[in-house]
């Protein structure tokens, strides 16, 4: 399962479109036994006792700063990056390992191990729906939730595909989901009278959990049925990533509705209904590019399936597990990247019937940092792309989604004890599952090159192998490798 072991314990926070470094360096110094207020001007036996007063200590403040990468920093060589990883890539708790590390600026594989083969990616699969969705969705693209006109007292609650909506008062678990209470403020408006509502949930077909998903994860709070409307992707507590789920999301989303216009909760009921009736109500949801960084950055499971369907939808592919995954597969094909070997069950990577090459997920990052304009500065003597890859700009916010080693989403807990050479200067999606860990994503090497990496590894436990992993992407941090 991937539950609890993608658990995010840091602060919900995005960053800079930009390929960044950055440094923010506070220091407080408190003085040991200080006094924390003074109730009167010294006393004179204070002043003359023969003790000094020494003064307040300077207190260094440096400011943040965020700028790009540089582009012409010394390129890394094949040889320097297989002798920085010799240490590490041979570790036993890497298991069965595959990987692959890229040099975006001239697009050359500097290092890789088995980068054909197909391993279990668990939820390093969401850079494949990212890129997919970036290459060809509107990053401004909302999913819109209406409520219209049925028979006589009844409202139809149209779910269209958004596991945001609220019924909270603070903005529920997801960034600007749409509120339970504005739908029920616009019905009252409108002063029709209400006794019962049907969900016409007919926008998803199939079934509603994919092939190699563990039904035990809907309690542990990794994932519930896949029905194209929740509230706050199912979770009874909105305000925790892994909050036991629902096994029945698009019901309890119409009854959050009837008890919020007073209607009796056993009145709603889920299935098709005429859907020509007038609209009464509407809300929608956050931009796509908000819903993809929230997916990406809390490896949020519901959000993945519900956007792979969206994608579906968008281009001509039922809105299932198996046209999802196809879409998925379709965009990638169709924006040249080479996807053999690829199987998918799903677009969050829950499921252990998931395969995909190493070198497919590092060819996506590599062309999303691919320098571009005025960045794109080759050093003398430095091999450079032939020409600017097209995909590069469409493909650039990914980088903005991608968790920070230490600091953000499911790696705020890693690179904090362990590899901490690593911390602020990874960037990557994690993945886990009990069978299978990975990362993808980039990082800095010490000469200030960017380096792209998809690290893959099956057959050990996740407490055992992510280490292993952090410690494979620190030394690229720590290599001066021209």
């Amino acid at each position: 399962m991937i539950g609890r072991n993608e658990q995010n314990s840091g602060p919900r926070s995005g960053g800079g479109r930009w390929i960044w470094l950055s440094a923010v360096v506070v220091a407080l110094l408190l003085i040991a036994g200080g006094f924390a207020a003074i109730a009167r001007p010294w006393t004179p036996e204070f002043r003359h006792g023969g003790l000094t007063v020494a003064p307040p200590p300077a207190i260094d403040r440096v400011p943040a700063a965020v700028t790009p990468a540089d582009s012409a920093a010394p390129a890394p060589t094949v040889a320097g990056i297989a002798a920085a990883l010799a240490p590490v890539v041979g570790s036993p708790d890497l298991g069965a390992f595959a990987g692959q590390v890229t040099d975006p600026v001239s697009g050359t594989v500097l290092w890789s191990q088995d980068p054909a083969k197909a391993m279990i990616p668990s939820s390093t699969a969401k850079v494949m729906l990212t890129a997919a969705a970036l290459l060809t969705l509107p990053d401004d693209q909302r999913v819109t939730t209406r409520v219209i006109a049925g028979a006589p007292g009844e409202l139809v609650l149209v779910a269209a595909g958004d596991p945001t909506l609220t019924n909270t008062t603070d903005g529920g678990y997801y960034t600007d989901g749409p509120r339970i209470a504005d739908l029920a403020a616009q019905i009252a408006a409108s002063g029709r009278q209400v006794t019962s509502i049907v969900v016409d949930t007919t926008a998803y077909t199939g079934p509603a959990l994919a092939a190699g998903w563990d039904p035990i994860d809907i309690p542990e709070g990794s994932i519930t049925p896949i029905e194209p409307i929740m509230l706050d992707g199912g979770r009874f507590d909105p305000s925790a990533d892994y909050s036991p789920r629902t096994h029945t999301p698009a019901l309890d989303t119409g009854r959050a509705l009837a008890v919020a216009l007073g209607v009796d909760p056993n009145a709603v009921r889920v299935g098709a209904a005429d859907r020509t009736g007038a609209e009464i109500a509407k809300v929608e949801s956050a931009p796509l590019r908000v819903r993809l960084h929230d997916m990406m950055i809390h490896s949020d499971n519901v959000l993945a399936e519900t956007i792979g369907r969206e994608l579906a939808a968008a281009t001509g592919h039922e809105a299932s597990f198996a046209g999802a995954t196809a879409a998925t597969a379709a965009a990638l094909t169709s924006a040249g990247f080479d996807v053999t070997g690829l199987h998918l069950a799903d677009n969050s990577g829950l499921s252990v019937d998931d395969r995909v090459p190493p070198r497919l997920l590092d060819a996506i990052v590599a062309t999303a940092a691919e320098p571009t304009g005025d960045d794109a500065v080759v050093p003398a003597g430095t091999q450079a792309r032939p020409e600017h890859d097209p995909r590069a700009a469409a493909l650039a916010p990914l980088l903005d989604d991608l968790p920070v080693a230490g600091g953000t989403g499911t790696l705020a807990p890693r690179f904090v004890t362990q590899n901490r050479a690593g911390a602020g200067w990874v960037r990557a999606k994690t993945g886990t599952l009990s069978v299978a860990s990975a990362l993808v994503g980039y990082v800095l090497d010490r000469d200030g090159r960017v380096l792209t990496f998809a690290l893959m590894s099956n057959d050990r436990l996740p407490e055992v192998s992510r280490p292993a992993l952090d410690a494979v992407a620190g030394a690229l941090r720590d290599c001066g490798c021209n």
